[in-house]
């Protein structure tokens, strides 16, 4: 019989957070050696890894963690096979933990390289999955800076969010970026300002909705003309962030109250993640 005790047992497991019978199993591999056990449970989390690693992940979270002076950002969205993982506060913990990894290193080509004290990304990312039992991965990571301000929204479901890049000056700047933030993640612009839409895509809606006129009865001339007013009217204010009404005052655009909010303010860019994104 391997020479152990319960409370080598319950040190692995602390050590390791690998449930408590794999534990035992794995000191009696060991036959008692503490280190060595540790290395066995190293090695069956990645074996497990491996198992799982084409199963879909369809759930997950996303973090953010920005910098004091809300210059540099880390993000991640981290996918799992379930909800009920995802609602997990170890797997919510190793989220943000990785945002906060990436705050400070920069991914590359590949994040779970990235070193972590004495691991990798993918070490603790393989110890989740011995723990948790479902596959997971990272599908976006981010580490960003800028010489204006970051502003950031995690949706309640911590499933959606959004960063927002913007210019401004006071305290408040945080707060208009992160209610822009909200209104990126409601309603998903394709882009910040009407300059930056394609012609291409332009072209395309006033395409369709000539032809929508057209089989309503107007003729061709009367229809492009119609099609661009609603082109105007619909797809620019769906599309471009500073056109669509506001969420909190549905009366003003986004571009009204941010000039209202922030004089000499802009936005400099977004983002929108989410999960399966």
């Amino acid at each position: 019989m391997a020479n152990y005790t319960a409370a080598d047992v319950k040190k692995l497991r602390e050590e390791t957070d690998a449930p408590m019978m794999e534990c035992k199993a794995a000191l009696d591999e060991a036959d008692g050696d503490f280190e060595r056990a540790k290395i066995i449970l190293k090695e069956k989390g990645k074996a497990a890894t491996a198992k799982r690693a084409d199963r879909a992940t369809g759930a997950g979270v996303v973090a953010f963690s920005v910098s004091h002076d809300h210059k540099r950002l880390g993000a991640v969205v981290l996918e799992s096979e379930t909800d009920f993982v995802a609602r997990n506060e170890d797997f919510i913990a190793l989220a943000n933990e990785l945002a906060e990894i990436y705050l400070h290193n920069d991914p590359g080509a590949d994040p779970t390289a990235i070193k972590h004290g004495e691991r990798t990304v993918q070490e603790m990312i393989e110890e989740a999955v011995g723990k948790i039992r479902e596959n997971i991965r990272i599908s976006t990571a981010l580490h960003l800076t800028t010489d204006a301000i970051y502003a950031t929204y995690q949706h309640h479901d911590k499933a959606q969010g959004a960063i927002v890049e913007l210019t401004g000056e006071g305290d408040q700047v945080p707060n208009v970026g992160r209610d822009l933030a909200i209104q990126v993640v409601a309603l998903k612009p394709e882009v910040v300002a009407k300059e930056d839409l394609s012609q291409e895509k332009i072209k395309q809606e006033v395409d369709i909705q000539t032809k929508r006129a057209m089989d309503e009865g107007k003729p061709e001339e009367m229809a492009r003309k119609i099609a661009e007013g609603r082109v105007n009217k619909e797809y620019v204010k769906e599309a471009v962030l500073l056109e669509q009404s506001f969420f909190k005052d549905n009366a003003v655009s986004v571009g009204t109250h941010l000039k209202q909010a922030l004089p000499t303010g802009s936005v400099k860019s977004f983002r929108y993640l989410k999960v399966g994104g």
